[in-house]
């Protein structure tokens, strides 16, 4: 990752000034996500977002959301072979054949999960004891794309029978969802969400 200079406010350099890249900076980035659905959905925007970049992924929300059901991992798991024939089409999200038809193995994963006894927020919240990781980033320099924990997890996702998440995408789920506090310490965001965590940040 390239040093890129922190916004003037001290934000993450990475959302640029983009209405959309920057809300999602704001207001979702690094946040705790405990909700099933709303892990779900990352995961699938996750999976979706390798080699690409995460504003064309933004940019493609709702598409995915229509194609995917509203992320209802339900729903999602009894699509078939239509199913991915018609999204392969679909100009809405990333017309992706492998992907698609990993989403749909992954929602079915999901809900053994579930029926096991723990959903996929906590399965993966469990892997660190459901405390949230704070790291101390002076720059994106420092930041790193995968870690013996995101290998872990990885590995546990895929004994669980999930595709298409390997460790740069798990770590980056697991920025995304909270579970690791990567904001810049210089960016207002880490302070607000260290302390709504518990940490002192």
């Amino acid at each position: 990752m390239t040093d890129t200079p922190a916004a003037a406010d001290g934000t993450c350099p990475w959302c640029g000034t983009d209405p959309l890249y920057r809300a999602y900076h704001d207001t979702e980035w690094g946040v705790p996500v405990c909700d099933d659905r709303q892990m779900f959905e990352m995961l699938v925007l996750e999976s979706f977002q390798s080699g690409l970049s995460w504003i064309t992924i933004l940019r493609r929300r709702e598409g995915f959301r229509q194609a995917f059901l509203g992320f209802d991992a339900e729903a999602v798991a009894r699509m078939g072979p239509d199913d991915v024939d018609r999204l392969v089409g679909d100009p809405g999200i990333i017309r992706h054949r492998g992907k698609i038809e990993a989403t749909i193995g992954n929602a079915r994963a999901t809900l053994a999960l579930r029926d096991a006894g723990r959903g996929l927020a906590d399965t993966l919240w469990d892997v660190i004891d459901g405390r949230q990781i704070t790291n101390h980033l002076a720059s994106m320099s420092d930041a790193q794309a995968r870690t013996d924990l995101s290998d872990r997890i990885a590995k546990l996702l895929k004994q669980k029978g999930f595709r298409h998440m390997g460790s740069t995408t798990t770590y980056a789920l697991m920025q995304a969802t909270g579970m690791v506090n990567d904001h810049l310490v210089s960016c207002p965001r880490h302070a607000e969400i260290a302390r709504a965590a518990g940490d002192a940040g």
